[in-house]
């Protein structure tokens, strides 16, 4: 299939576009930062303009959406540029689709549950973020939503849920993972969140069943995710026993922060009987290829 990917030059996209192409998918590239590649295209999402020429001469079968203003603290800070960017601009890649007749696959975010108790299944509705972030997502959804019932798009919106990487870019938006790594194995104090819950999921396995929405039709909600879920603490616990240290004494443990989710667990039914996915990577796994990069 013809793929164009928004945001393909970010922690996802760069490991999507490589799963793709393995999958024998013809991929191009569209990003906002420069780029001198003959399957790559500048381009800004918030501007439909920037979208024609790309749609025009590859005709996407396929667009797979990542491009997005990321986390909430950027989102908070930023209020207009999360709306123009994460609302506006799904938008815009939504019409192009209609138009060109493009299956679209929506990355949306965990963050769209808010701290909704107990388990996060795909069909609860309403849903009440808790930062600007996940509100920016939830919105895109509807309108999705909207697209399919009233003009036919088809789409697939996928929540993930944290996903991570060892060649991870160390940027601001590194997760925790990343950040008691390196911090640790560099004798550092790390901040840790108290009674915190996560599942992770390993990029290898994650762009594996994302690779797998091309394959479906209509209008499908679908979370990503690991079914191991872990303590944040423990977490940071294993990662000082594989560097070497004792997390006592480089650990600050603080309560969760305002607007951040305490407690994430996906229910993954759908990812397993759509995708025909299970993760191959167990956390201890991941963790020690996380920590191997910093010793």
């Amino acid at each position: 299939m013809r793929v164009l990917i928004t945001g393909s030059e970010g922690n996802i996209g760069v490991h999507l576009v490589r799963q793709l192409r393995e999958n024998g998918h013809q991929v191009v590239r569209a990003d906002l930062q420069p780029g001198w590649y003959d399957d790559y295209t500048q381009t800004n999402i918030v501007f439909p303009n920037d979208l024609l020429p790309t749609f025009q001469t590859f005709r996407p079968e396929v667009v797979f959406h990542l491009a997005a203003m990321v986390s909430r603290v950027t989102c908070e800070g930023s209020p207009h540029m999360a709306v123009d960017t994460n609302l506006s601009g799904t938008n815009n890649i939504a019409q192009m689709c209609k138009i060109f007749g493009s299956k679209m696959v929506y990355f949306s975010t965990s963050e769209v549950y808010g701290n909704t108790a107990g388990e996060q299944v795909e069909t609860l509705d309403p849903l009440v973020p808790t930062n600007r972030y996940g509100l920016t997502k939830y919105l895109s959804e509807k309108l999705l939503e909207y697209e399919h019932r009233e003009y036919g798009l088809d789409v697939v919106i996928l929540r993930p849920f944290m996903f991570y990487h060892e060649d991870e870019t160390r940027g601001a938006h590194r997760s925790a993972m990343i950040r008691f790594a390196e911090g640790l194995a560099k004798h550092q104090r790390i901040t840790v969140h108290q009674n915190s819950k996560r599942g992770w999921l390993h990029m290898d396995d994650a762009v594996r069943a994302i690779a797998e929405t091309v394959n479906l039709s209509g209008c499908h909600i679908i979370n990503i995710g690991h079914p191991h879920i872990i303590e944040t603490e423990w977490l940071a616990r294993y990662i000082a026993d594989l560097v070497g240290v004792n997390v006592e004494d480089y650990w600050d443990l603080i309560p969760l922060p305002e607007r951040m989710t305490l407690e994430k667990y996906p229910n993954l039914d759908r990812q397993r009987a759509l995708l025909h996915f299970e993760p191959r990577i167990s956390i201890e796994e991941g963790v020690r290829r996380v920590v191997a990069q910093f010793l």
